[in-house]
């Protein structure tokens, strides 16, 4: 297999000159070649950022260039250990709680979202805010603030402590219970069973969740569908994707970070579709050839918070393994765009820069 990493490609070493964001859309840039001795990767696409991620991590680089560093960061602006690395060789400082930003300073918040509570903690300390909450995360903080007004049970799927969880559960506490899945169901307590819905975390594992949904619908036959799927597009496009090569898989290979919910789940989806074994991996280091041991088909894929790079840098190293063959498997082609948030688009025109990279937002894999 040909070298893919190119001249102007980030390295996952440095962190390159390229920006982080829109480095999901690499056309061309991974040939799909035959194997000489029959050993070949199933390559997943969609894989990698979703427009959320993209539009965030663009939103920290945008605002590193604008005012210069640092530029403060509340908790990891997505979840992958190489992409906070990189910012914060940037001048990105990454803090767990707004008080730990000085008093009148810039603090991005983070793809999954905050609370109404980091909202006022922010404003207290006259803090500049960028909200970089993913649109689609917003969308289901106000599910959760709409039914709420009108005196509904919320039922919160999703892994209590998770960011994002943490994030809706804080616009009506009152109202929303997390449930952790079909395990939990048994331990839900409603005040009327004719006025609850439920609601998910955006990453999780579409299967699992309507699992704990059919579980719930059985103790509360009542039980309201939200307005829309919340699970969110990339997380159930990447799923879709591992399933149909899983099953052709010896070995299955996801890039994400552990922290990284919808990367842990990658996995879980490739066992349960037949993968022979599965592994994540948060970049080629990581790898054990081990794993590979009598096996000639490997899958790939990753989360939706990994850089285009470390997929790449995987593929090398397959290829020095002896997997010189690469076959995609695409299942959907993505094409969505979220803008930068508002304030900051604002200052950026102001200022006469360029306010979105051609190739930024653009989830369309090559």
């Amino acid at each position: 297999m040909t070298s893919t990493t190119g001249t102007d490609a980030p390295s996952a070493e440095t962190g390159g000159p390229v920006s982080l964001a829109g480095a999901s859309a690499f056309p061309d840039s991974i040939a799909v070649t035959p194997g000489a001795d029959g050993k070949k990767v199933l390559l997943a696409a969609p894989r990698g950022y979703c427009a959320g991620v993209d539009r965030a991590v663009d939103a920290v680089e945008k605002a590193l260039e604008l005012y210069g560093a640092p530029v403060y960061v509340r908790k990891e602006i997505v979840h992958n250990k190489f992409v906070v690395e990189t910012l914060t060789k940037r001048g990105a400082v990454f803090v767990s709680e707004a008080d730990e930003v000085p008093e009148g300073a810039r603090v991005v918040f983070s793809a999954h979202g905050v609370s109404p509570a980091v909202h006022a903690q922010a404003a207290a300390r006259n803090l500049a805010t960028i909200d970089a909450t993913c649109p689609l995360v917003t969308k289901v903080h106000k599910e959760a603030v709409r039914f709420a007004s009108g005196d509904y049970d919320i039922l919160l799927i999703g892994h209590d402590g998770h960011e994002e969880v943490e994030g809706t559960h804080g616009e009506a506490p009152e109202h929303i219970q997390v449930v952790g899945g079909p395990d939990e169901v048994d331990k839900v307590e409603v005040r009327d069973p004719d006025k609850v819905i439920w609601l998910s975390q955006t990453t999780l594992s579409v299967d699992e969740t309507m699992q704990t949904v059919e579980l719930l619908r059985q103790r509360f036959p009542n039980l309201q569908d939200p307005p829309s799927d919340d699970i969110c597009y990339a997380t159930q496009n990447r799923q879709v994707a591992v399933k149909k090569l899983a099953p052709d898989a010896d070995v299955m290979i996801v890039v994400g970070s552990a922290n990284s919910s919808n990367s842990v789940r990658l996995v879980e989806v490739a066992l349960d579709a037949g993968a022979g074994t599965a592994y994540r991996v948060d970049k080629a280091e990581d790898l054990d050839p081990a794993w590979l041991e009598g096996a000639t088909t490997v899958g790939l894929s990753s989360g939706a918070s990994v850089p285009e790079i470390l997929v790449r840098e995987v593929l090398e190293r397959l290829n020095a393994l002896g997997f010189t063959g690469v076959e995609e498997v695409r299942t959907t082609t993505e094409d969505i765009m979220f803008t930068l948030p508002k304030n900051l688009r604002a200052d950026l025109k102001a200022a006469g820069h360029e306010v979105d990279h051609p190739k930024r937002s653009r989830a369309r894999q090559a």
